[in-house]
C-alpha cells in the first residue's frame, strides 16, 4: 500500500508541475510584443508591420505620457519611446510596442532613400501582403534631417474565433546618415488618433 501510494503522489506532483508550465509559456505569449518582418534584403528593404486581431488597442497615447530617450550605441542613434512600452529586437532591428500600438526602427547599410526607391520597396512588400495599401512616398523634413515619409496600411489576419482584422496605419519614415539608412515605422489601429505622439517620436530621432 505504502509503494502504491508514493506512486499516485509522484504521478499528481509531476501533473501540477507540467500544469504551470503550460500556464507559465501561455502568460508569455499574451504579453509578448507583435511581430514584425524583419529587414530581410541587403538594399535598405524593411518587412511591413501588421496588427494582430488577437490584440486589443489600447487607444491613444495620453497626453500626460512619459517619454524616455533610447540610446543605441552600435547602431548609432537614438529616439524616444513611451515608458512602459515593451521593448525587443536587436541593436539595428528593435521594436517598441503597446499591443497594437508598434514603432519599429531598422539601421542598414544602404544608399540615401529616395521617393521612387520607397515606392518601389512597398511595391515589393505588396506581392506578399495584398492587403497593403500606400500613399505616394514625398521629401519631408524633421528635426534630425531630411526623410522620404509614406503612409500605409495592411490587414491583420481574422481573429479566429470573431473573424473580426485589424487595419494598422503606419507612417513610414526613411533618412540616411553616413552610408546608413534608418527606417522608422510607427504604426496605430485605424481610429486610434497617435498623431501627435507619434510626430514627437520621429522628431527625436537623432543619429549619434
Amino acid at each position: 500500500m505504502r509503494h502504491r501510494l508514493i506512486i499516485v503522489l509522484t504521478s499528481g506532483l509531476l501533473a501540477l508541475a507540467a500544469a504551470a508550465c503550460g500556464s507559465s509559456s501561455s502568460s508569455h505569449s499574451i504579453h509578448a510584443a507583435p511581430s514584425t518582418t524583419p529587414s530581410t534584403s541587403t538594399g535598405g528593404g524593411v518587412g511591413a508591420l501588421s496588427g494582430e486581431a488577437a490584440s486589443a488597442a489600447t487607444g491613444d497615447i495620453p497626453d500626460n505620457q512619459v517619454f524616455l530617450t533610447f540610446h543605441d550605441a552600435a547602431a548609432g542613434y537614438s529616439i524616444r519611446y513611451p515608458e512602459g512600452w515593451a521593448r525587443k529586437g536587436t541593436s539595428a532591428d528593435t521594436t517598441f510596442a503597446d499591443k497594437n500600438n508598434i514603432v519599429h526602427i531598422v539601421i542598414a547599410k544602404a544608399a540615401p532613400p529616395t521617393p521612387a526607391g520607397v515606392a518601389a520597396e512597398l511595391t515589393r512588400l505588396k506581392r506578399s501582403n495584398p492587403s497593403l495599401t500606400f500613399t505616394a512616398p514625398r521629401v519631408v523634413q524633421l528635426k534630425s534631417g531630411t526623410s522620404v515619409k509614406a503612409i500605409y496600411t495592411t490587414r491583420s489576419a481574422p481573429n479566429p474565433v470573431t473573424g473580426k482584422t485589424v487595419l494598422l496605419v503606419v507612417d513610414r519614415y526613411e533618412l540616411s546618415n553616413a552610408g546608413k539608412r534608418a527606417t522608422l515605422d510607427l504604426g496605430t489601429p485605424k481610429g486610434v488618433d497617435n498623431v501627435d505622439a507619434y510626430r514627437m517620436m520621429s522628431n527625436s530621432f537623432r543619429w549619434r
